[in-house]
């Protein structure tokens, strides 16, 4: 393990042009003086890429940002070194010396940035080929207009896409993600550039658009001989790209080595929970086990292995009334009691087809859900699987066929539906702001969904409030407080707490662990696990990310193209898929 490396000789450095880019010791203070950075220090060197990983908060994109002599507002240098060598100069520059016209001038050309998000490189009033061309013109590439043209056309093509000008005329909303990340990196890599900050470029792709990405990243990069420093908190993607990593822990860059070294040998404990955090396809692990009290559960073979577990258990074990085999099921929600008979699945989706004009966006969709059961659906970017989610909640009303809660057809639009049925599906944004409104506190937002629905007086809402906030491991502190106090991990669990108050049968939760990082993702899967085990609670889990599939789910249907190609428990699927699709899906998961 390396922890904050000193530095060598800048001179030996320059000379075999290995090290481009070097922080030392780099301090970072908010205006108030509250150092946030503790003396980072790290190299970039030349055909490599070290990754740079932590939760959210631990500094990675200030560092990362700072490289590049940019300090985000409200933040100031402190101290320490940054010291960038271009191509063929034995003098180094130092970053953090220079005034904003001079660094202006290296962002761009030397050092180049990829985002998190496409849409904030791109320029939606500019055609694609327009905004490669822009970087060229503002640097000054060349010395003809043809030669950019040129530039233009070859940077797309080292990026997998076409060069031609019908290409270059395409606005960005008619690409991709994947197309236009790739845009993203063409821009980055137009001028020829010596260092590349990428900020969490694949975070919202699939996992096929995932896997082009980075095999385009990692190419270019050892093709132009570039420093690359790839930030994220997916250690699952550092060990595909990274040939170095640097682990980041509340501003202290606490252990750095090989990849291989320190993921399959991590010194730091803090290194070591992010590695169990991490999901693996296999289900060699439970992930989250402890994160949340009491959360108990799966095992490490999967939850498809539990599953037969305890139904061979329940079996051996005699009937002492209190199992599953009743005939009857009680739903209870406040004053609500309804007997409902269990020939009837709790949620079916029968033949639901939707299309706008030509476009067949799903394509007769069959599906069950039972109590305590989570069924993954899985797909790419535009196979349809939120657009399902959100017809099952009754968000979209425009499907064809039937939808059903406990063998009653319910109305298309959550409008036209029951009481009863509008809080027996509860639906959980992937975004928390999506259901928290910033002004209004925890628990006035919380206190909605039991205003509407038109039951009990203020302190019994009150009280709901309270248990859901208990439930989800925030505790009733949290009442009076406001979103943005609060942290990703604890926005989430707070929605979901929203979907809770009025004790619903379904939960349909749509991509909401996408945007976390792995030790707060696994808190949450902790938290799902607890809650169907405590309320008998159904799950619909949409995702793009099926390295989750055995840490979440009993069930995995396979969504591509509007139709389900794969459908099953979930050990079965992913040991057997029965489509070329899904095959190609499992072989594009990041490994370890």
């Amino acid at each position: 393990m390396t922890t904050n490396p000193t530095t060598t000789d800048t001179v030996t450095e320059a000379g075999d042009h290995s090290v481009v880019l070097r922080l030392t010791d780099l301090r970072i203070s908010t205006n108030a003086d509250d150092e946030i950075l503790h003396g980072v220090s790290f190299a970039l060197k030349r055909g490599e890429i070290l990754g740079l990983v932590g939760e959210s908060g631990s500094g990675k994109t200030t560092a990362g940002l700072a490289c590049m002599g940019h300090f985000r507002e409200g933040l100031r240098y402190s101290s320490g070194s940054v010291s960038l060598w271009p191509r063929g100069d034995e003098n180094a520059v130092e970053i953090v010396a220079l005034d904003e016209v001079a660094v202006r001038a290296l962002r761009g050309s030397r050092i180049a940035y990829i985002p998190q998000d496409p849409a904030l490189s791109l320029n939606p009033a500019m055609r694609v080929g327009e905004q490669i061309r822009e970087v060229l013109d503002i640097h000054g590439f060349g010395s003809s207009e043809s030669e950019r043209s040129a530039r233009v056309a070859e940077v797309l093509g080292d990026v997998g896409l076409p060069g031609d000008k019908a290409y270059q005329k395409r606005w960005p909303h008619q690409l991709s993600g994947g197309q236009q990340q790739r845009i993203g990196i063409a821009m980055a890599f137009a001028m020829y550039p010596d260092v590349l900050i990428l900020d969490e470029p694949t975070t919202g792709l699939d996992v096929s658009t995932q896997a082009v990405v980075l095999d385009t990243i990692r190419r270019m990069t050892v093709a132009n001989d570039v420093a690359g420093l790839y930030i994220t908190h997916d250690l699952a993607v550092i060990r595909e790209i990274s040939d170095r990593v640097a682990v980041m822990l509340r501003g202290d860059l606490v252990e750095e080595g090989p990849v291989a070294g320190v993921l399959e040998n991590p010194q730091h404990e803090y290194t070591q929970m992010l590695m169990s955090a991490v999901p693996d396809l296999a289900g060699r692990k439970t992930i989250g086990a402890g994160a949340v009290e009491g959360s108990g559960g799966m095992t490490a073979a999967g939850a498809t292995a539990v599953t037969k577990e305890e139904a061979t258990s329940a079996e051996d074990s005699p009937d002492d009334g209190t199992s599953d085999k009743d005939t009857s099921n009680k739903d209870t929600s406040g004053e609500r009691t309804t007997t409902i008979l269990m020939d009837s699945p709790l949620l079916q989706a029968k033949d639901v087809a939707l299309a706008y004009g030509k476009a067949q966006i799903l394509d007769g969709i069959n599906l069950t859900l039972n109590p305590g059961e989570c069924t993954m659906l899985l797909g790419e970017s535009g196979s349809g699987k939120t657009t399902l989610s959100r017809c099952i909640a009754g968000l979209n009303d425009d499907y064809s066929g039937q939808v059903q809660l406990w063998g009653e057809t319910m109305a298309p639009s959550t409008r036209k539906r029951t009481n009863e049925q509008r809080v027996g599906v509860q639906y959980v944004f992937q975004s928390p702001f999506s259901s928290l409104n910033p002004r209004r506190s925890i628990g006035q937002s919380l206190s909605v969904p039991l205003e509407m629905s038109g039951e009990d007086n203020a302190a019994a809402r009150k009280a709901k409030v309270e248990d859901a906030l208990d439930a989800v491991r925030l505790g009733r502190s949290f009442y009076h407080r406001r979103p943005g106090d609060l942290s990703g991990g604890e926005r989430q669990r707070a929605a979901i707490a929203r979907a809770l108050v009025n004790a619903p049968s379904v939960l349909v939760c749509d991509e909401i662990t996408s945007a976390l990082d792995v030790s707060v993702q696994a808190s949450i899967i902790a938290l799902l696990r607890t809650l169907r085990q405590e309320r008998d609670l159904a799950m619909l889990f949409v995702t793009h990310n099926i390295a989750l599939s055995r840490h979440v789910a009993d069930n995995l249907a396979v969504l591509n193209k509007g139709k389900i190609v794969d459908y099953g428990p979930t050990g079965e699927v992913l040991e057997n898929p029965t489509h070329e699709y899904t095959r190609e899906l499992i072989n594009d998961v990041p490994k370890f």
